[in-house]
């Protein structure tokens, strides 16, 4: 396939992103902080996304949300994803973000799957309600205007089979202002099991005349090519492929510069990308940043000869000491193991039975001044 233009997402009033590599890290809750988008944007360009916050928490001066604004030394673009439900809050934190923290790309989420914020009329069923949708969206894109940065959408096919609201949806976000907008080709009943549906992001775009990037099963930079050829879409969204991978942004950037590559790296080439990991996460976070390291173990030795000795106790680190004693016993050699190429990665589980949200839901589109506001959870995105 021939080298693929740039992402440029621009704002109504002009004010532009542009990523060389049409590339965007998904944001995934405790995983794509300021340590682990270094380590991705050191592997090869692309826009790498802040771990979601939500505009309550940001409003309200949560120290831990405002903590999770973090950025890593290398990037030069601030990409930040929020969640919110009510228009006048999503304003108000959207114009904390590029006023205190100079962001230069903020994401809106409207596709979280998890029960709790659904049953509340949140996260990837509040597009049902087209009128709250377009005005959330609208609030953020004019309070984001005001500095000349570009909001991009991103939402799911809708709640299930018989209730699908993304073509609507996106129609919506490009009304309002919206740069972009990210289908994850799933609905919310499926959550992340089964295979996403590319064929609907091929259909959105055609409908919208803003870029369209593809969300969902890119395990590999093969599986992008296949997405952008098979669906038209100016680009994807990777997340749970680089879990433990950081280097498919290498293989990313190469595939859409038109460079035939896959990087396999040795067993001692993996330990040497998670001792930099572990640098950077103490780099900042303090010394938490090894506890934090745990839960990235099972995914980064994922198919190699790794005893359950050993992984048991890469999972309980404490102290560089540890790490390194630990990381030096493994065999250095030990070729990545093909078989784990093109496998789903991180959380999958199965199709749910029903979507929960709140009674008379799906009696109409429209929610009016309906208080949302228990909605409004630290969730994970979508």
């Amino acid at each position: 396939m021939p080298e693929i233009p740039p992402l440029v997402l621009t704002a109504p009033s002009g004010g532009r992103v542009v990523s060389a590599t049409p590339v965007v890290l998904a944001p995934m809750a405790g995983v794509t902080n300021a340590a682990f988008r270094q380590l991705c944007a050191e592997q090869g360009a692309g826009l790498y996304v802040c771990e979601m916050i939500t505009s309550r928490g940001l409003v309200y001066g949560d120290h831990k949300t405002h903590d999770m604004l973090a950025f890593a030394d290398i990037e030069k673009t601030r990409s930040v994803q929020l969640y919110g439900v009510d228009p006048g809050m999503i304003a108000e934190a959207t114009a904390i973000l590029c006023e205190k923290y100079a962001v230069n790309h903020v994401d809106l989420n409207f596709g979280c799957p998890v029960p709790k914020v659904t049953r509340k009329g949140g996260g990837g069923v509040l597009p049902w309600k087209s009128d709250r949708f377009a005005a959330v969206v609208r609030a953020a894109v004019e309070a984001a205007d005001r500095h000349g940065v570009p909001v991009t959408v991103k939402t799911r096919i809708g709640i299930d089979d018989d209730h699908t609201t993304y073509v609507d949806s996106a129609r919506q976000a490009a009304e309002a202002g919206a740069a972009a907008v990210c289908l994850h080709a799933r609905t919310v009943a499926e959550a992340y099991a089964g295979h996403s549906h590319w064929e609907a992001i091929g259909r959105l775009v055609q409908a919208v005349d803003i870029p369209v990037l593809g969300n969902g099963d890119i395990w590999e930079a093969s599986d992008a090519m296949e997405m952008v050829s098979r669906t038209g879409c100016a680009g994807v969204e990777v997340g749970r492929g680089c879990l433990g991978r950081p280097w498919l942004f290498r293989d990313l950037a190469d595939a859409f510069a038109g460079r035939d590559r896959r990087t396999l790296p040795s067993l001692g080439e993996v330990a040497a990308m998670i001792r930099r990991h572990a640098e950077l996460l103490v780099k900042y976070e303090g010394p938490h940043g090894l506890i934090d390291m745990r839960k990235h173990m099972a995914w980064y030795l994922k198919g190699f000869p790794v005893g359950g000795e050993t992984r048991h106790a890469l999972g309980k680190i404490s102290s560089f000491e540890e790490l390194d004693a630990l990381l030096a016993t493994l065999d250095a050699g030990a070729p990545f193991p093909a078989k784990e190429l093109g496998r789903p990665r991180g959380r999958q589980g199965t199709p749910r039975r029903k979507v929960v949200m709140p009674m008379g839901w799906l009696d109409g589109r429209v929610l009016d001044d309906t208080d949302l506001s228990e909605a409004e959870l630290g969730v994970s995105g979508g």
